[in-house]
């Protein structure tokens, strides 16, 4: 799919233009549909205009600055303010997702493509692959803004300029219902270019995904038993999100990128300075740091654990060095050292505002790539773990806590490096949710989840409001790596959660000027 990819500029120049309306961008009205849906060539020329930005690496990247795993430093790159919601105002929107562009490409392309002279099963295929990017798009804006326009056929300006919000429920029902109709129309896998098109398997884990956000434990349950056993665990979690491996066994849906054509440009916004100029821009929490487990499967605040705070990165679960670059880690020729104001030293923490963690998930080696600013990298949106952790969260909502919920986390606490779960300790609703609540939480980590998680269980006034800390203060031996601690500790910022309107983001107040018919949120 990636070669194919390269014909989406040319295409778009010529499909979208630029409206001053509540929709953003649409197909040109007057652009004749018959001199695009002649061949085959042409249909998957259009539909590859739909995948086009239907998501970003980057916001998946930076979305977890919105939650307690991690603090965005830089308040002009538009996602500080998803943490500290003080910011967040209808007009200081930062990079939001209010955006119909995927939805109206793939309302025009689903009303044209019948035209083709194309095979009736590759014609069915297609349009699966169409409504599922519109129904992700949907998944997202419903669970960031609640109500949202349902608009499933092409409109006009004018129209757009007078709709109206949908409830959620309606939305979510109309996601459901589209990925239930395309399942049997998307094939299992690909192969050789079409390789990343929207599979079966994407369809009933999005599916699983929306029913879990949406409290509908039993039918996600259904959904994840038509997943589990058709994909398995890449077994290496570093190696996981490494360049060599994209596609491999795990993966089910993911963002495809090519060098130099359609490439990813964001990827060094995680990686420290030092570290090829690298951004610093996605600065783990202190918080996040502290939810993995010690390597024998016990937290850090149980007494028997073994965790020693002077030496606080030891026989740790090994997903939080493959995950976070800590002070006294050898990253990079060097060992990082971000607590200390050596001349020279651009990873000083007080420079700032930085936490003195690094992102290292993606980019354990710099030198899998020839420019960490152009990459090929594909960027993850659905793993296998992920539909794991989703059937076992569903099962405990439901109090049937049997051998197959342990089973599903073992699996993936076992690649992890990890002992199984202690079934002596965690034989409870409430101890289970716990667990899975953990589990999610590291496993996914800097995965664009996390707030989608904290929504959902409504823990937001008790882990996004108040101080934000990162690493205790200390010294790095630039020689050896030690690690000493002195006194004190990184305090980034105090953050304001409001219960009240927080959970959703406010409606950009440019589109309520534009179209008076839209509502805001409560309390925006």
């Amino acid at each position: 799919m990636k070669n194919k990819l390269i014909i989406i500029y040319s295409l778009l120049a010529v499909l979208l233009c630029s409206c001053e309306d509540f929709l953003d961008r649409q197909p040109l009205t007057d652009y004749s549909p018959t001199s695009l849906f002649t061949s085959e060539i042409d249909a998957l020329a259009a539909l590859n205009g739909c995948y086009r930005g239907w998501e970003s690496g980057s916001w998946i990247f930076y979305m977890d600055c919105g939650s307690d795993n991690a603090l965005s430093p830089y308040i002009w790159e538009g996602y500080q303010m998803f943490g500290n919601m003080l910011l967040l105002t209808p007009t200081n929107l930062g990079n939001h997702k209010w955006n119909f562009s995927t939805i109206q490409k793939c309302n025009w392309f689903l009303a044209s493509i019948d035209k083709a002279p194309i095979d009736d099963n590759l014609l069915k295929r297609m349009k699966g692959e169409a409504r599922f990017l519109r129904a992700y798009k949907y998944f997202i804006m419903s669970q960031l803004y609640g109500d949202v326009p349902l608009i499933t056929t092409n409109i006009t300006t004018e129209e757009a300029n007078s709709i109206t919000r949908n409830s959620k429920a309606d939305v979510v029902k109309f996601i459901l219902d589209e990925l239930v109709a395309i399942t049997n129309d998307l094939p299992d896998s690909y192969s050789g270019n079409d390789v990343g098109r929207i599979t079966k398997g994407a369809a009933w884990a999005l599916k699983a995904r929306v029913e879990l956000f949406n409290q509908k434990y039993e039918d996600c349950v259904a959904s994840c038993n038509n997943i589990i056993g058709k994909y398995t665990l890449f077994p290496n979690y570093t190696d996981l999100f490494r360049i060599q491996n994209e596609n491999n066994s795990e993966i089910i849906l993911d963002i495809e990128y090519l060098e130099n054509d359609v490439a990813l440009t964001s990827l060094g916004v995680m990686t420290p300075h030092i570290a090829n100029n690298g951004w610093y821009s996605v600065d783990p929490t202190q918080s996040l740091v502290d939810a993995y487990e010690m390597s024998n499967g016990k937290t850090i605040d149980d007494p028997s654990s073994g965790y020693d705070p002077e030496d606080p990165y030891k026989d740790r679960d090994p997903r939080l060095l493959e995950t976070i670059v800590v002070p006294g880690s050898f990253y990079e020729g060097s060992y990082f050292s971000p607590l200390e104001n050596w001349p020279g030293n651009a990873d000083y923490y007080a420079t700032n505002n930085y936490t003195g963690f690094c992102v290292k998930k993606y980019t354990p080696f710099l030198s899998d790539f020839t420019d960490m600013w152009n990459v090929g990298l594909n960027i993850p949106i659905i793993r296998y773990a992920e539909v794991l952790l989703t059937y076992a969260e569903a099962k405990i909502e439901l109090d049937q806590i049997d051998n197959s919920v342990y089973e599903a986390i073992d699996k993936v606490r076992d690649r992890a490096g990890l002992p199984a779960v202690d079934q002596s300790v965690y034989n409870t609703q409430t101890k289970m949710r716990e667990l899975i609540r953990r589990e999610r939480r590291v496993e996914l980590a800097m995965e664009g989840l996390r707030f989608f998680d904290i929504q959902r269980w409504r823990i937001g006034n008790e882990v996004l409001s108040g101080p934000v800390y990162g690493s205790r203060l200390g010294t790095v031996d630039l020689v050896t790596g030690k690690l000493s601690f002195t006194s004190g500790q990184i305090l980034n910022e105090t953050r304001v959660f409001n219960e009240t309107k927080n959970y959703l983001w406010p409606v950009p107040q440019a589109q309520i000027d534009i179209n008076k018919n839209l509502t805001q949120n409560p309390g925006y």
